[in-house]
């Protein structure tokens, strides 16, 4: 089997420690973190918002390393400019008409494309990259993990609160992108060749410059050998994020096994799959998912232990299985999205609610 590399970014809120508000780092965080982590940080349009980014990783173990590090330096970072650091889908009460925009010819452009549909896109997420052996590969095993996409989404759930409000979803984050073009779950494609015919007529034809302007929940990255899974809220622990990565690699390497032996997982319908996004959007794991085979509706905590009787197979090859596990876990406590509620519900304040993110966030950092 190969060794399906791992990438994972993680997006986090910097946030005013008395208020509880959204606050500017004014890239003072990117500009002291690039003296030791180089690449692996940078600023985002809003400028309340900082993005850390791993090394290639080969095993899980790697990234929970990587992970656990930058989370570790952009706290430290964070704490010298009187700053602490947030990890949730949205913030729950600031609004994104009062944050500052980042100097930076490629935002200027976007703004000027998209106006106040990237104005409000203030939102944080978690991408994670697998590694593939070709991109005709990649798209198979694409065309069928898209299936698992809403059982994944549903796991990292962790965006209840909007401007204020209780929003009634457990993952509002993905409502806000859905205002973006070229989001959602993406079309089957037969070929690397037919992806490439489609990114290069946007191209041509003046939609976008490159392939990153693709923004589905999960893509063929257009620079590197990766498959991209971008649909997850950033959660709150590092345990949470290791876990969705692993469980992300597994269903890779299933899917490439399948292939080799000249089997496959049976692909669907877009507007299918995106049934159960909406699903795992609004309720989270506490709902119902179609299972499309059945035909019939079943308890997402059901499929959820159906996905890990899926890659039981690979996980001990990947050296991946405690990680995987650990979504026993999260079925056990909840999602962020649960947990913050939970926090709302018993104190009634969303300050408080902001105080456990941050706590959270450092969870597991020595």
């Amino acid at each position: 089997m190969p060794v399906f590399t791992l990438g994972i970014e993680e997006e986090f809120q910097t946030i005013d420690p008395s208020s509880g508000e959204l606050r500017s780092h004014m890239s003072k965080i990117v500009d002291g973190g690039q003296i030791v982590l180089q690449e692996r940080v940078k600023a985002e349009m809003h400028q309340a918002v900082v993005e850390v980014g791993t090394n290639v990783c080969n095993n899980i173990q790697d990234a929970r390393q990587e992970v656990t590090y930058l989370r570790k330096m952009i706290i430290e970072l964070a704490e010298k400019q009187n700053l602490k650091i947030a990890a949730a889908g949205t913030h729950p009460f600031s609004d994104w008409q009062e944050q500052l925009i980042t100097p930076n010819e490629r935002y200027d452009r976007l703004i000027e494309e998209l106006r106040d549909v990237a104005r409000s896109n203030l939102i944080f997420g978690l991408h994670v990259h697998v590694g593939i052996e070709s991109r005709n590969e990649g798209i198979q095993i694409m065309n069928a993990v898209r299936y698992f996409l809403p059982h994944i989404y549903a796991l990292s759930t962790n965006s209840p609160f909007w401007r204020g409000r209780n929003t009634g979803f457990k993952s509002y984050r993905s409502k806000v992108f859905d205002k973006f073009p070229r989001t959602g779950i993406p079309d089957f494609f037969s070929s690397a060749a037919e992806y490439d015919e489609y990114i290069n007529l946007l191209v041509k034809t003046g939609c976008i410059d490159n392939g990153k302007k693709i923004w589905w929940d999960i893509r063929l990255h257009p620079f590197f050998d990766t498959i991209e899974f971008r649909i997850c809220d950033v959660p709150m622990r590092i345990d949470e994020t290791i876990c969705l990565a692993a469980i992300m690699q597994a269903l890779v390497a299933k899917i490439y096994k399948l292939h080799k032996q000249n089997l496959n997982f049976r692909p669907y319908r877009r507007i299918l799959i995106n049934e159960n996004k909406w699903r795992a959007a609004r309720y989270g794991i506490e709902g119902k998912l179609i299972d499309f085979g059945k035909q019939e509706e079943v308890p997402t905590h059901h499929l959820i232990h159906e996905l890990l009787n899926f890659i039981d197979d690979v996980v001990d090859d990947l050296g991946s299985r405690a990680e995987c596990e650990y979504v026993l876990k999260i079925l056990e406590m909840g999602t962020g999205a649960d947990r913050q509620i939970a926090v709302f519900q018993q104190h009634n304040n969303l300050k408080s609610v902001v105080d456990y993110i941050v706590q959270e966030t450092s969870y597991g950092i020595q």
